[in-house]
């Protein structure tokens, strides 16, 4: 296995800039990936460290080596793609092989190889049929079976998962993580999906219009994101953003929405973040960070406040519970038994110690 090193890297299709200025050090056995909407440039990122694309300005290092002159086959890199790019006329068996040929593996060498790797992804009774012949999981484990199967520096996975439905979306996610663990190889893989970013990184890189928004460990960018687009890309449902300002009130500090509304900072964060009262601010509340009943009602940090239901979204376990706060929806995430019907007034207890203050002109979050 290899670090990553990228410096300045800078991607153009004709006067389209895709990616601008990318500095980015991966160590050696990290798994990250790169997410971001489409067209941000993670592929185009994923594909020129491949050696697929050709950079027009920056310097791409693989285990100290600069790689940016050599061909894909020299990179020493194992990529596995989205459409799996199997040869149909080929078994299971000579699809996971066929690198290993190309490279001039000993024969001898090949079989235990395949074998071993096909035992890993539990698709070793499947070697001798044929693409045609197998499901949208299996043929996605063939397509990563003859990327591990190599002794790669590093391991490119470009959005591998997206052809599948959700049942075994979850399940390969699960299979791709855990052969991170057994291999222990740097891994780098992009999706567009928050929800495989969150649960396979180690490392999360949140690509905007191509550049680095922020990179930092999940739970890092989920509880602490640097600006706006941070705080709603990442968590399902997505962070409620509320139209505000932040306001003095005695030796209180209030977050006062736009119908007059207030919810009072906790005194720690009150303290950190008096010099922008008067200010207009963006409150960013996730999902579930509000609650129902007496849950946590002696902490301090936790305002209460009745909200009148306008939409409910049950989802088994947990309901999605849609009101109006200020002028802008917000919406919590309930138990299922919280709330039996639009219309219902509740009293909701809002978490201010988790909650994010955002300045509406820079879309910074404000730290505090």
């Amino acid at each position: 296995m290899a670090d990553l090193k990228i410096t300045d890297l800078h991607k153009y299709y004709g006067s389209t800039h895709v990616v601008k200025g990318v500095d980015l050090e991966i160590p050696a056995g990290e798994f990250t990936v790169l997410v971001g909407q489409s067209g941000c440039g993670k592929s185009t990122l994923l594909r020129t460290i491949a050696g697929l694309e050709d950079a027009n300005q920056g310097s791409i290092e693989i285990g100290g080596q600069r790689v940016n002159d050599l061909p894909p086959r020299d990179r020493d890199i194992a990529m596995v793609f989205q459409n799996y790019a199997l040869y149909p006329y080929m078994t299971v068996f000579e699809n996971i092989a066929f690198g290993l040929r190309a490279r001039r593996t000993p024969r001898a060498g090949i079989e235990p190889k395949v074998q071993r790797a096909a035992r890993m992804l539990a698709i070793d009774h499947l070697l001798e049929r044929f693409p045609r012949q197998l499901s949208g999981g299996q043929l996605q484990r063939v397509a990563i079976g003859r990327a591990v199967v190599r002794n790669a520096r590093l391991y490119l996975f470009d959005e591998p998962l997206s052809n599948l439905d959700a049942q075994l979306r979850d399940e390969m996610r699960g299979e791709i993580k855990r052969l991170h663990q057994d291999l222990g190889k740097t891994m780098i893989y992009v999706t567009h999906d928050q929800i495989e970013a969150m649960t396979m990184a180690d490392r999360i890189v949140l690509l905007r219009d191509g550049r680095i928004e922020q990179q930092g460990a999940p739970l890092e960018l989920y509880e602490r994101p640097a600006t706006r687009y941070v705080a709603g890309f990442l968590g399902s449902p997505a962070m409620n953003f509320v139209p505000a300002s932040l306001t003095a009130a005695g030796n209180a500090l209030v977050v006062r929405t736009r119908d007059g509304t207030e919810l009072a900072l906790p005194p720690t964060r009150a303290e950190t973040m008096a010099a922008h009262a008067g200010r207009p601010v963006v409150l960013g509340v996730r999902p579930e960070h509000m609650s129902r009943g007496g849950a946590g009602e002696a902490r301090a940090g936790i305002v209460r406040h009745t909200v009148t239901i306008d939409l409910l979204q049950p989802t088994g376990a947990r309901t999605y519970a849609t009101f109006r706060l200020g002028d802008a929806p917000v919406v919590a995430e309930l138990q299922a038994h919280d709330v039996s019907q639009p219309g219902e007034r509740i009293e909701l207890a809002f978490d201010m110690n988790r909650v994010v203050l955002i300045d509406p002109d820079s879309e910074l979050v404000i730290a505090g």
